[in-house]
């Protein structure tokens, strides 16, 4: 008997590919956030399922035949074409047919996209009632599912209120997939819902180009249908070609005046001529990969790989441009959108796989009257298009509208992208300054008018000054099980946490590297908040407890109902106890200590919802502040007003780098990663071997901690010249460290830094080098120091 035939082969490991389309053709799947709504239309057989993506969320869903259907069509609540009873009155459905209520807790430009999908379909402006099929205590992954009997309009809300930043029941998402029959795929689209009003689109076929005109003021939508495909993109200024003159887009000139490789939306946003005019603006990049360097793919690329003949970008421009003037070229200058390329070491060129899924674009504001081109790339022999071109869409808005600047976050690879949003503040930040940064989806100021980093620093350890740390990411911990959770999740003992008290701790993986640093908050028994910087924290705590089988917990996200600043330095106590009312069962703000928190007002029993802890980022004594969204400008204000007699400065980026470096605090994917262990990343007080037995990678840290590789330890510079994060850090010709984090320390007037280094040279005075160009030609002294560099003894904070 031949063993070998007997045993089946095992299964061939597959590529994993996340965030492309599904193998399943007649799939779709959306991300109904809470307190939003989606509308879909089904046809007779399409099954609809609805997960509660993190439980204890309620659903409710409406639905309607369209009776006559066209321009004067009529729809009349039908929940029987989905098996549906009605069950419950519902206002939120009623405002949003009604147009009073936004349809998605993302972007106001969401809802507007809602509200014309409702005037399409003529829905009612009002529905008497609705069906629950979630009620509201179901556990993470529940999921209902009905088939169509025949074809309707469903309307599907993630029903919730604004939470008061003491509750923790704030409204979270629902997965909704609809799998269509072959009769209803006429229904799909591989398009994204329009932004706004399309005043003209067309199809870039695979392996074409076409040429198009645009008016100052309107915008253009470049989307990459399929995913993974490039799309070359020319604009010419339209004056000047009807002078005889070629204005068009010039990289070289672009890149010099931005100081960047190619624009993305913020301040550096814009695309300049060689006379250096701007001709667009990049408004939005959902992708944020592209490539300035190259031409547009030229005949001569394939001949020379061996495909005479072969379709090219730079070809299908001539023949589409040359009606406006423009001259035929063997290789176009253009931005190659979705074009991911880099230059590596040895100072190559390459290319990989774009980055780009399907529905991904860039949407660009034009500056003036403009001649365009896009192509849909025809490379088919590498990477390029991932080795299948595919189409590419172009839509044209009118210039009536105003888009916000975003990009796109994604929490997971396959995730849902969501645009970066303006946290609760953002109205009084954004008067102060226009430096803003995007951060973890979020727009955060970088600097502030008339003072500078500097002046802000120095507001913070001599007085107070504000920031907005809205982005910071708010779970709510909830149930029997979530002590236990919890537990097994942090490297802190939290069964040592009381009510009222908050806790400094790491996440690990198995291996020991850490998942995120946050701070573990006890609102009461069985009530937690866990606050971090990484989205991924929230999956990581459901999925730990699924595998421990721990059902009487639930984390539900919070982000988008707690929005916070921090009040830091010597004076924020002073500041602070003026403006914050505290029930007589609560402390008062000058009665918190470090690491702990109250629940009160603004100003008195009747002001604004509060949660203020005594927890910063700073190295001084200071306090966070949270709110709701909606109450952050009063919240802001009443800051801002008591603070001007003490000196109040707002704080942006710069400076709290500066801040957090004098003060050895650590940053994700700086100090630490998936690769360090809380000991390497200088945060070893943060482990309970004694006393948490039962947390992710207690047996990889203890041996990891047995046998230690490397340490963090603070440098100091022999040299003005600044050094950055990634530096090499060498003893001889041998490189022993690299660089964390840097900064000139106006209060030490010190170059400083703080640096992984190799235990072997981790003892305080140890001399070594930076190493500068390529880490071998220019090195500046240092010398290994004792950190914190500022108050090592964590006085201040403690004050």
């Amino acid at each position: 008997m031949n063993i070998a035939s007997a045993v089946p082969p095992l299964p061939r490991p597959r590529v994993i590919e996340p965030g492309l389309r599904p193998s399943n053709p007649l799939l779709e799947r959306y991300r109904v956030p809470g307190l939003g709504s989606l509308v879909v239309s089904l046809r007779a057989g399409d099954r609809l399922e609805i997960t509660d993506r993190e439980g204890r969320q309620a659903c409710e869903v409406a639905a309607f035949t369209v009776i006559s259907p066209g321009e004067g069509g009529v729809a009349r609540p039908d929940l029987a074409a989905l098996g549906l009873r009605a069950a419950t009155p519902s206002a939120a459905i009623g405002r949003l047919l009604r147009g009073e209520m936004m349809a998605s807790a993302d972007l106001p430009e969401q809802a507007e996209q809602m509200y014309r999908q409702l005037r399409r379909w003529h829905l009612p402006e009002d529905v008497e009632k609705v069906a629950r099929p979630l009620d509201g205590d179901s556990r993470p992954g529940d999921t209902v599912s009905c088939v169509a009997e025949r074809d309707t309009i469903v309307v599907i809300h993630a029903p919730g209120s604004d939470m008061p930043p003491g509750d923790q029941s704030p409204a979270t998402d629902l997965g909704v997939t609809v799998q269509r029959t072959a009769a209803s795929a006429t229904l799909m689209t591989d398009l994204p819902e329009p932004l706004g009003e399309v005043v003209a689109e067309f199809r870039v076929d695979r392996r074409t180009a076409l040429s198009y005109e645009v008016k100052e003021g309107q915008y253009i939508q470049i989307i990459d249908v399929a995913g993974r495909q490039c799309s070359d993109f020319v604009a010419f200024d339209a004056r000047q070609l009807q002078l005889g003159r070629e204005r068009g887009i010039d990289m070289t000139t672009t890149r010099t005046m931005l100081g960047a490789i190619y624009p993305g939306p913020g301040l550096a946003s814009k695309f300049f001529d060689i006379d250096m005019q701007a001709l667009t603006e990049v408004v939005r990049d959902t992708c944020g990969r592209h490539d300035t360097f190259g031409l547009a793919c030229t005949a001569r690329f394939y001949e020379d790989a061996g495909y005479p003949g072969h379709p090219s970008c730079s070809e299908n421009f001539n023949n589409v441009l040359e009606g406006f003037g423009l001259d035929r070229r063997r290789g176009w200058q253009a931005v190659n959108l979705f074009y991911n390329t880099g230059i590596a070491a040895s100072n190559a060129i390459f290319l990989d796989d774009p980055w780009s899924r399907p529905g991904d674009y860039v949407l660009m504001k034009a500056l003036k009257d403009l001649v365009c081109g896009s192509s849909a790339c025809p490379d088919d022999i590498d990477a390029t298009n991932a080795w299948n071109p595919t189409d590419i869409h172009v839509r044209i808005y009118d210039a009536k509208h105003s888009f916000s600047k975003a990009m796109a976050f994604r929490m997971t690879p396959d995730a849902e992208p969501r645009l970066t949003r303006e946290t609760g503040f953002h109205a009084r930040t954004s008067a102060l300054t226009r430096n803003f940064t995007e951060y973890r989806g979020f727009w955060l100021p970088s600097r502030f008018n008339n003072a500078g980093p500097v002046a802000e620093y120095w507001a913070c350890r001599e007085a107070a000054a504000v920031m907005d740390l809205s982005p910071l990411r708010k779970f709510e911990v909830l149930g029997a099980d979530a002590e236990d959770l919890l537990q097994i999740a942090c490297t802190r003992n939290i069964r040592k946490l009381s009510d009222g008290q908050v806790v400094y701790t790491a996440m690990c993986y198995p291996h020991g590297g850490m998942v995120d640093d946050g701070t573990v908050f006890r609102l009461g028994p069985d009530r937690y908040r866990w606050i971090g910087g990484e989205e991924f924290g929230g999956k990581w705590l459901r999925d730990l407890a699924e595998q421990r089988g721990l059902k009487q917990v639930w984390v539900k996200s919070a982000t988008d109902q707690l929005h916070n600043i921090a009040l830091q330095g010597p004076k924020s106590r002073d500041i602070l106890k003026e403006i914050i009312w505290t029930p007589p069962a609560r402390p008062k703000v000058d009665e918190i200590q470090w690491f702990n928190f109250t629940v009160g007002r603004i100003g008195d029993y009747n002001g604004t919802a509060v949660v203020v802890s005594r927890t910063g980022y700073s190295g001084e004594l200071g306090y966070e502040i949270f709110c709701h969204p909606k109450d952050a400008p009063a919240v802001w204000d009443a800051v801002w007003e008591a603070g001007k007699p003490h000196g109040l400065l707002p704080l942006g980026l710069e400076a709290l780098d500066m801040l957090r470096i004098e003060a050895g605090l650590v940053f994700a994917n700086y100090e630490f990663n998936d690769q360090t262990d809380p000991f390497e990343a200088g945060i070893g007080f943060t482990v309970a071997l004694k006393g948490n037995e039962e947390f992710v990678g207690r047996e990889a840290i203890i041996r990891r901690k047995e046998n230690p590789r490397q340490q963090l330890v603070g440098l100091e510079i022999d040299a003005k010249q600044a050094v950055g994060h990634g530096d090499c850090v060498h003893v001889g010709r041998a490189q022993v460290g690299v660089v964390t984090s840097s900064c000139i320390s106006p209060g030490l007037g010190k170059n400083i830094a703080l640096c992984r280094m190799d235990v072997a040279y981790a003892a305080i005075d140890t001399e070594v080098e930076v190493g500068k160009i390529d880490g071998q030609q220019k090195r500046l002294p240092a010398r290994v120091v004792k950190f914190p560099f500022y108050d090592p003894e964590k006085l201040k904070p403690r004050s």
